[in-house]
Parts: structure tokens; sequence; C-alpha cells
């Protein structure tokens, strides 16, 4: 063991030793203390769910593994505070260097910036590297030198970068620990007694894991990846990459990814193979959206909790948790809506076609607050992912300047017949409707008594009758748009008056409050203290200004300001993050919060809740 001046590896989700920069850099630098600190409390609302830290705790000891073969081990810290259990591993290792992999999501771009400033004030060198993206945000601009604020021309600007994608790196071959011996490694407790038995069910489907994740993408690249293009809208089978949960924790790259996919589309092209290489651009264009999802993020941090068209703040959501808990029970009377949220109960998981059928059927046809539907995405899924949950829902609600249609209302029973034609996985799911004919299958409320009765189905007993007609919720949309225009017209001319400060700042308008079920408790918070005149190197991470608004209506991107000397985002000497106003809802699972750290009020994989 290598003893003082070692370098400590923060592992967040990038729980690999392929293609991990930040280990890389460390490993050549010497001798390596590997980190993971558990300090879910930072997390405010977004407090991982059930099946996230049951995936969490199977990454982390496959990783501990990995490092104990190469020599070294991991570190498991559990904390309130994050620096603070950074700062105690420093002193107790006598460490000279941080290494770590940036994150895009709102509360880790102030974190990770408070940590640089408090570790370089304590004489500690520290650098970060991106890990999980194909390009850096602020390296993708358009012909102005400003954020895209449309897919299309962001994942353009992607493909026609003047260089590819760095290209992975290798794994070390070994490692030289530092000395860890005056550490003491908690025990992280990731489940209850409670969660155990559904939990258990989770390993029959699922391997967590880096090298199982090179094994799933090895199997989709030399499988499914080929008809990708022609399967991919099947609900009814595995047509997907299942890739996702593995790249929100980091268990593989998403360069990795990408060029061994590009490589196979390159042969295909040779072999004149129009098929395959449709399917290729159709699976990169999904590993295009979660870039993009973390683009918006860092441009936009708020995007999780706000809509991004300012308008839509004055649309008159339906605040009924009866509807809420309905859709939650897959109880709704339109059986693939149902269908799917059984499925994700039961597994943590849904495939990208049936995310888009819930979540629209949620926003569209029942009009509830789109965060309720995201936050319930984040407790529920296996790949629950900040950036990418927030930019889905975004899309389904048109709070996108390239978002659907808001007037646009899917019918669930055209739906079904598109993605499950032959009622296979309406019938895997409802077991109550599967002796229902394939005819009636999406819509048994128009079958015949008679078909009905054979089918043993009493509608309004044993499944329920629809929850709301389509008829009635587009009548009630269209009274709700009108309304939301009437108000923002109003807004309008009140600032004309000069009545009524600015508008299109979303953040003028407060969140409605999480039911009671989902809710966590609001608690008082410091705001963060970052100063701007922190030493940055080439790969320091850039931080947005938090306190620009998001109004894409007339603006294209936050207020980021330059700095002359080295060209990166000026980070504000108090960023005061708006705190939303305390709530009577009450979470038994809500936890005290970091006394010093910053609390954003609030998700990867190439799934997508867009529509190709």
């Amino acid at each position: 063991m290598s003893g003082g001046g070692c370098s400590i590896v923060w592992f967040r989700r990038d729980l690999r030793i392929e293609d991990n920069p930040a280990l890389t850099a460390a490993v050549r630098a010497g001798a390596v203390v590997a980190v993971f600190i558990w300090a879910p409390e930072e997390e405010g609302h977004y407090y991982p769910g059930r099946v996230s830290r049951w995936w969490l705790k199977q990454s982390l000891a496959h990783l501990d593994s990995s490092l104990r073969s190469l020599g070294t081990f991991l570190l498991t810290k559990r904390s309130t505070n994050t620096i603070s259990a950074l700062l105690d591993v420093f002193k107790a290792t006598g460490a000279s260097h941080l290494f770590f992999n940036h994150l895009y999501d709102p509360l880790s771009l102030i974190r990770d910036h408070r940590v640089k400033e408090v570790l370089s004030a304590q004489g500690i060198r520290v650098r970060s590297y991106n890990a999980d993206l194909l390009y850096e945000p602020w390296d993708v601009k358009d012909a102005n030198g400003n954020p895209f604020t449309t897919f299309a021309g962001f994942w353009e600007r992607c493909l026609s970068m003047p260089c590819d994608p760095e290209a992975p790196l290798l794994p070390p071959k070994r490692i030289v620990s530092g000395d860890a011996s005056r550490c003491l490694c908690d025990t992280l407790v990731f489940e209850d007694e409670s969660e155990k038995g559904s939990n258990a069910l989770l390993a029959r489907a699922w391997s967590p894991g880096w090298s199982n994740a090179d094994k799933a993408l090895t199997t989709f690249i030399n499988g499914p990846l080929l008809e990708y293009s022609k399967n991919r809208r099947k609900a009814d089978s595995a047509t997907t990459s299942f890739l996702s949960p593995h790249l929100h924790f980091g268990e593989v790259s998403v360069r990795k990814v990408f060029h061994l996919v590009r490589m196979k589309q390159v042969l295909w092209a040779n072999e004149g193979n129009k098929a395959g290489e449709e399917s290729v651009n159709l699976f990169l264009k999904s590993i295009g959206l979660r870039e993009y999802s973390r683009y918006m993020s860092f441009n936009h941090p708020y995007s999780h909790e706000r809509p991004l068209l300012g308008h839509l703040k004055f649309f008159p959501w339906v605040v009924d948790e009866g509807y809420f808990k309905a859709w939650r029970q897959g109880r709704t009377g339109y059986p693939l809506v149902d269908a799917g949220m059984r499925e994700l109960w039961a597994t943590g998981w849904l495939h990208d076609r049936i995310r888009v059928v819930v979540s629209s059927f949620f926003v569209k046809v029942l009009q509830l607050p789109w965060r309720w539907g995201m936050k319930y995405f984040w407790d529920t899924l296996l790949d629950a992912d900040l950036e990418s949950d927030a930019l889905g829902w975004q899309y389904i609600s048109g709070t996108l300047p390239d978002s659907r249609e808001f007037d646009r209302i899917d019918n669930p029973q055209l739906e079904g017949y598109k993605f499950d034609p032959n009622g296979e996985y309406v019938r895997r799911w409802l077991p109550e409707l599967s002796r229902l004919p394939t005819e009636w299958i999406h819509h048994p409320w128009n079958a015949p008594e008679s078909v009905l009765q054979a089918a043993g189905i009493e509608l309004g007993s044993n499944y329920p009758l629809p929850i709301v007609g389509l008829d009635a919720a587009k009548a009630r949309l269209e009274e709700a748009l009108s309304e939301m225009w009437q108000q923002e017209a109003a807004s309008r001319a009140a600032i004309e008056n000069g009545t009524e400060e600015g508008l299109g700042d979303s953040s003028e308008s407060i969140p409605i409050a999480f039911p009671q079920d989902i809710a966590m408790d609001e608690e008082d918070i410091e705001p963060a203290r970052v100063n701007a005149h922190t030493v940055r190197c080439y790969e320091d991470q850039m931080v947005p200004s938090m306190t620009s608004s998001v109004r894409l209506e007339d603006e294209s991107s936050l207020n980021i300001q330059s700095t002359a000397e080295d060209g990166r985002a000026e980070v504000p000497t108090n960023a005061n993050l708006p705190q939303e106003p305390a709530r009577d809802a009450v979470n038994p699972r809500a936890m005290p919060t970091a006394p010093t750290q910053t609390r954003l009020p609030y998700t990867a994989g190439e799934r997508q809740i867009w529509e190709n």
C-alpha cells in the first residue's frame, strides 16, 4: 500500500472501470482510494425509489469486486453531507488529489462546484472529466454561439461536429491502492425488510454491474439492433436494448455504445443493408435524446419543475388525487394504459412506447400536473433519471419549443392496436381481460354483453369502466387551453400597462404540491454560496447561472456570461435558489436535509418518451 499523497476517485453514476476518465487519470497519477458516498437526503424530493436503490446496491457490489481484482477496493461512506464526508476521507488518507466525472442535474451542478471550491481552499487539487456524454453541453452551439432550443438542431450539430466523440478508454491493468486503513467503511443500507421480497424478483430479470452492461450491449448489437426500426414499436416483445438502467448508473459509457453501434452501421452500409442502417440511425437518435436531456438540464436547470414555455404556467391542471391513484394502480378503464402501469409497478420497467402512452394519457386525458407523473416515474422506474424524465414529460406536456401539439389527444384504443395488435401485452398484465377476444381487447366497453359474460368480465366490477370519456377530455382540454390563453393575454396586457412584472418566467408560478403519498416534507435550507473566482482548469465543468429566467418565447438560453479569462460560464456569487412554500403533506420517508447543501426541489438510458 502507498502512503500519503494518493488520489481519491469519487464514484457517483459512473460505476465502471472501463472508459472511466477519472479513474484512468487517478491511476496514472499514482496510488488510488476509490470512494462512494451515499447521501440520499441531499436529493430532496427525489430520494431514490425502491427499484433504483436495489440496482445501485448490486452495481456497487459488482464495482467493488472488480476493483479488488485490480488491487484496491471501494470505500463506502454514509453521510447526510457529501462535502463533509469527502473532507473526512481526505483527512484520514492524507490524499492530495480528487478525481471525479461530471453530472448535469441541477443539484449536482451546484454540489460539484461547491466541492471544487471547498477542497481547493484546503489545498487539494481537483480534476473532473466528461464520462457521461458524447460532447459537453457547452461545446454544442448554434451558428450564433447560443445553445440549441430544439432537439433536431442539437442532434444534427452533434452528428456534424468536426471531431468524433473520443474513443472509449481501456480499463486499468492494475491499481496501486492508497492507504485507507484509518477510514471506516460504512455498511450502506439500500432496502428495508418490507422491500426485500419484491427486490428478490428483480434479480430474475436484471443483472446490474458494468461487465453485465457490456454483455447486454453486445447482445443487443448482435441481435435486436438489426431489426430495431421494424420492431421498436412492439410492446409485447423484447425489441429495445434494455441499456437504460446500465447507462443511468454509468455501468457502460455512451461513447462505447456510440462507437460500437457506428462500427456496425459502417459494416451494414458496406453490405448494402438499408434496414440495418435505418435501425442504427433510429437507435442513435434515442442516444441523442439522452444527450439532449443533459443539455437541457445544464442550460435550463429548472426544467424538472417548471415549463420551459412560459405561457404553460397558466394552464389549469386538474388537481385530482383520485384520478392520480387510478392511474398509478392501473384502474383507468383503458387496457393499454392499465397494463403499462401494472407492469411498471411490478417490474420497474416500461417499453418506451408505453411510456409515451401512459404519460400522454396522464397529461392530456386526465390533465393532471405533469410533475406528479414525472415524480411517480422517479419513484418506480429502474432507470429513473431526472434529466431524461424531465425532458420526456415536458415534451408530452407541450412545454418545449419542439413538443407535441398540446391539444392533441391520442386514442388509447388506437394506440393499443398499433403497439399491441394481438392483445398479448394487455392479457399478460391484465389477467381479468385474458379471455376477451382481440377484437375487443383494447375497448371492452364496446363489447357486446354476451362477449363480456363469456370472458368473465363485469365492467365496473372486476374491471373498471373508463374513468374519463375521450370526448369529455377533449372538451375539457379545449376549455383549459382557452382559459390559459386568456390569462396569458391578460398578463401581457398588465405588463404593457406596467402593473405586472415580467412574463414567461415560470418561477412566478408556484408548483402544485405533490399528493401526500408521494410528497416530501419541505425543510428550510441555506442557499449555496458559489464563488465566481474559484480557479478552474481545462477539464472543469462549466456551471450555468441559476438565477436566470427560463423564457423560450424570445430567449434561446439562460443568461450565461463568459469570463474573459477562460471563456467559461461565470458563476454568481450568490446563487439563491427559490424554495417552494411549506406544505402540510408528510411522507414517512422524509429525511433530514444536509445542513449546508443547496436542495433543488427536485431522470437514462437510450429510452425515450418522445415519438420517433
